[in-house]
């Protein structure tokens, strides 16, 4: 009898925010295909016997390459077992989800989307920036900072750059190309910035600058990925309503 798969969002990393369905899913996985990103907390619920399996993905080095997981969700399938393809934020979401339900489509193999809560959103919210405004911006947009080599001319720069608030997913280490498009396409220089490092986990970093200056901040301040970038007004609004990192202060103080 063949399985079914789950696929699911596991939010960006403060582990209550995943979903309901999604802590199901994780609880009846016979098999857990994880990735790097997710919280690792999020593993202790599921059923004892569980099967465990690590195929996160760092820059140059991947504990299984994409083909692989596709094998193993198949595998696991076929043999009768349900399986949970864990993923960060949402699986559709910059998370190559939608290319392993196409081979699951494919095989006629069941499976669900379980939708997460996205990096986009919730890391600019835990650091007291919302992504629309009423009157600071009623236009957004999620992007890759991190494309295929050769893939960086399909970026519509010049469109992104008229938008109101830009949410950049993994970009740090292209950030001076970033800046330079926007810049080059007449975003103000002195927009907003900020850069959110470990979004929504107990020691989320959050630094703020402009396009002329966050580039240096960032140097200054050793940020890495994972970070959320956020450009456009909402991010001065983050001086009256941060919450999250305050409240971590209050704590210990």
């Amino acid at each position: 009898m063949t399985g079914k798969v789950y696929i699911v969002g596991a939010g960006p990393g403060d582990i209550e925010l995943i979903t309901l369905k999604g802590l199901r899913a994780i609880k009846e996985a016979d098999v857990i295909l994880y990735d790097r990103l997710i919280n690792p907390e999020l593993l202790s619920y599921s059923k004892e016997g569980a099967e465990h399996i690590f195929c996160g993905k760092l820059p140059n080095r991947h504990a299984m390459i994409q083909e692989q997981i596709h094998e193993s969700l198949l595998k696991y399938a076929r043999e009768g077992k349900v399986v949970t393809r864990l993923k960060g934020g949402d699986p559709f979401v910059f998370g190559r989800g939608a290319e392993e339900a196409e081979v699951l489509a494919k095989a006629h193999i069941p499976f669900e989307i379980v939708p997460g809560i996205t990096s986009g959103i919730a890391a600019p919210a835990y650091a007291g920036i919302p992504v629309t405004h009423r009157e600071l911006s009623s236009s957004f947009a999620i992007v890759t900072g991190h494309r295929q080599q050769g893939k960086d001319d399909d970026l519509k720069w010049g469109a992104l750059a008229q938008l109101d608030t830009l949410a950049i997913y993994m970009g740090v280490q292209n950030l001076p190309y970033i800046l330079n498009q926007l810049n080059k396409f007449g975003k103000n220089p002195k927009t907003p910035v900020a850069l959110i490092h470990w979004g929504t986990y107990a020691h989320q970093q959050t630094v703020t600058g402009t396009l002329e200056t966050i580039e240096e901040t960032v140097k200054e301040q050793e940020i890495k990925n994972p970070s959320m970038i956020v450009v456009g007004e909402v991010v001065s609004l983050r001086n009256k309503i941060a919450w999250f990192e305050e409240a971590k202060r209050a704590v210990y103080v």
